[in-house]
């Protein structure tokens, strides 16, 4: 049987990807399941569902990689408006329909699939930002107020879940791609400025177990059976790893379920118990070759956009990082991001694989015009 030219092109485009972004990605991602594993055993014996379901959606993650690849980031930069109209309208839906779990409604069920919209407006967003910063360059006040426009509606509909954590990487990463479309920093800097210049009166905006997560990050001991029993169970299973670890599977707190939501929220705790300070220093310099490899190929492409889509990109998974990894050591406030790669959960998984995908797109795309 005679291959058709795309499939052809296709197969050429994947020799080319960027091999060492592909394998911090699958390296990351397999701890990833491995932890998984590890936390469930110890909450009814769940180990092995939770790592084979999230085996499922690396092998998703893979192709849906791939397949971006395949499409290629023009067509999908072509079709951003569309597609972020999309994820806006399946957000509403979410506030709409959505049950109420945990006091969120972050959930939509198609049949027998269930995803998480908010995971993949974060691509919708950052497509469409890279191509209205690229057509409308925030050089001026207006064009800037447009930028910011933009984003409001994703970060409005994600509010009124409510999900704080994730109207919050929707703001770093629309500050982010801000700053790298070459806003003037007199306004960037005025933005922080009002930002800070508001936080005591967004405050009587909380909810009272978004107060308390704030109250306890400040002093855990303040309810150290209630709010503050996660962050002080998460540091005692970091600091307990100390240098080699306590190895695979020997982590104590999430075996005696001590640590709570061990395979979601802080599975960076279960990490560093199993594998201590080492693991987590091999850990953190996968997470910056991976970025500096998504830097690379916004660097070297000579499109605009490009440039612009993997800034977002980058701060996104690098935020996420930085936050889940600050909660789990208490350095941050819990938010109930999940760690890129590692947490359980599908919808981040896939989106994060996605992502990769047009940064495989970015680098394959510019390799085809000239090579360093």
């Amino acid at each position: 049987m005679m291959e058709t030219p795309y499939l052809l092109v296709f197969k050429d485009d994947v020799t080319e990807l960027d091999r060492i972004l592909l394998g911090c990605a699958l390296f990351l991602a397999a701890c990833g399941v491995l932890c998984v594993f590890s936390a469930g055993a110890g909450r009814m014996g769940r180990g092995w569902d939770f790592a084979l379901r999230q085996s499922l959606w690396l092998a998703a993650g893979g192709l849906a990689m791939f397949f971006m690849v395949g499409v290629g980031y023009r067509r999908l930069l072509d079709a951003a408006y569309p597609i972020y109209g999309l994820t806006l309208f399946l957000l509403f839906l979410t506030v709409l329909l959505a049950p109420r779990i945990k006091g969120a409604q972050s959930w939509l069920s198609l049949g027998f699939f269930r995803f998480q919209p908010s995971e993949f407006a974060k691509i919708s967003l950052i497509l469409m930002l890279s191509k209205w910063l690229s057509r409308y360059p925030p050089l001026n006040l207006g064009a800037f107020l447009g930028g910011l426009g933009v984003a409001i509606p994703a970060v409005v509909l994600v509010l009124a879940q409510p999900d704080t954590g994730s109207a919050l990487v929707y703001l770093v990463i629309t500050f982010g791609m801000l700053f790298i479309a070459g806003t003037p920093l007199r306004y960037l800097g005025t933005l922080m400025g009002l930002g800070v210049v508001s936080a005591p009166f967004l405050w009587f905006c909380l909810k009272e177990y978004q107060k308390l997560r704030l109250l306890v990050f400040l002093d855990p001991m303040r309810d150290p059976l209630g709010a503050g029993y996660n962050v002080i169970q998460s540091r005692i299973a970091v600091g307990s790893g100390g240098f080699w670890g306590k190895g695979f599977m020997m982590g104590m707190q999430s075996k005696l379920r001590f640590l709570p939501e061990p395979h979601t929220d802080f599975i960076f705790s279960v990490y560093s118990e199993e594998f201590g300070f080492l693991g987590t220093s091999i850990l953190l310099v996968l997470f910056g070759l991976l970025f500096s490899r998504i830097a690379a190929a916004g660097l070297r492409s000579r499109d605009r956009r490009c440039k612009i889509m993997a800034a977002g990109i980058a701060v996104w998974i690098w935020f996420q990082m930085f936050e889940s990894i600050g909660m789990s050591i208490g350095l941050m406030p819990v938010t109930g991001l999940p760690l890129p790669f590692l947490s359980y959960g599908g919808s981040a998984l896939l989106s994060v694989f996605v992502a990769l995908g047009l940064v495989g797109s970015v680098y394959i795309d510019s390799a085809k015009r000239f090579h360093f």
